[in-house]
């Protein structure tokens, strides 16, 4: 019968902190380990049985056992190594910097930390540490919009953002714009399917059966969509659509959001829509089309069908684009809720 060992007891305190480390998701999981062999002490498990139950070998269950009891929680945290810490001399550290931010010879338009320790005569190791403590990510790129250009950009906001959250009575909120060159490529083999540890596989040859682009009418306050496929974006497609909807919605005052292309511009769509009473179009601010929640939708669209897909025509493509639109506003068909998550005293 395997020995029992000797019992340990624990204070209030101790068992709620190692409790928290031994379900914790945050902490290295060598802490939640040892937290554990501890519980399982205190619970008159044997070496055995505590090696079995963590994973660990019983000299290690023994030895934090053995730590614990000589320095309770602070023994099972790591002791410190001996020699001499690693230390990066001021020029090193200037240097890394200053090569992080400058611009990088031979074309190239971003460092990596090898061509950095290359250039400095460091450690790819040393690079990584200086990076991180001065917080440098010369890896990776932020957009920022700077001033508008546009000196109604306020104004325009303010009417796009007022009809989508407090729009005229009985009025209907389009979104309207084209998504171009959809291409109907097809792959030169039959598409391989996703397997248990093995993902679905195209290869990357492929036909093109020529492109087709979508015009698209989003529904702000419904989510319906309304689209035809078109051969070229043109004001005359522009204009025919426009007309379609117009149509479609007889009775109704509509508000039509459009960005600044020019062929939503044109001296005939803008002679055809000042002679309807009840069609107003409304333009996003100059490089603020992100306004227009259709692009919303046609991200959707291109995650769901255009991402990886595969058509042996430019029919097939226009059938299955149709086919999208129709299910989508039969049985997804919501608005879409925009949460705001920046500073206002910013903005």
């Amino acid at each position: 019968m395997p020995r029992r060992a000797a019992e340990i007891v624990l204070s209030d305190e101790e068992v709620t902190e190692l409790t928290m480390w031994s379900r914790s998701s945050a902490l290295d999981h060598r802490y939640v380990l040892r937290a554990r062999v501890i519980l399982l002490w205190r619970e008159g498990r044997t070496l055995k049985e505590t090696s079995e139950m963590t994973g660990l070998a019983r000299s290690a269950c023994n030895q934090w056992r053995r730590r614990f009891e000589h320095a309770r929680i602070a023994g099972l945290r790591e002791a410190p190594r001996p020699g001499r810490p690693k230390t990066v001399s001021p020029a090193t550290r200037a240097s890394v910097i200053e090569t992080a931010r400058s611009t990088p010879p031979k074309g190239c338009t971003r460092w990596n930390q090898r061509s950095i320790a290359k250039v400095c005569g460091v450690s790819q190791s040393t690079v990584h540490m200086v990076l991180a403590q001065a917080d440098l990510k010369p890896h990776k790129t932020d957009y920022w919009c700077g001033k508008p250009s546009d000196p109604e950009f306020q104004a325009k906001m303010l009417d796009i953002v007022g009809l989508y959250l407090n729009p005229p009575e009985n009025a209907l909120v389009l979104c309207v714009d084209e998504k171009t060159h959809i291409q109907a490529l097809d792959r030169s083999q039959p598409v391989l399917p996703m397997e248990p540890g093995r993902n679905r596989r195209l290869t990357a040859t492929y036909t093109r059966h020529g492109t087709v682009s979508l015009m698209a009418a989003f529904s702000v306050h419904s989510g319906n969509v309304t689209a035809r496929t078109i051969e070229r974006n043109t004001s005359e497609t522009f204009l025919a659509f426009l007309k379609s909807l117009y149509r479609k919605h007889p009775g109704r005052e509509m508000h039509i959001i459009v960005d600044n292309l020019a062929t939503h511009k044109t001296p005939a769509v803008r002679d055809w829509v000042s002679r309807r009473r009840r069609l107003t179009l409304h333009y996003t601010p100059t490089y603020a089309s992100w306004l227009n929640q259709v692009e919303i939708w046609f991200n959707i669209l291109t995650r769901d069908v255009l991402r990886d897909g595969v058509w042996t025509s430019k029919k097939q493509l226009v059938s299955q684009l149709m086919a999208y639109v129709k299910a989508y506003s039969k049985d997804r068909a919501k608005p879409f809720k925009w949460t705001y998550t920046g500073n206002p005293c910013q903005a």
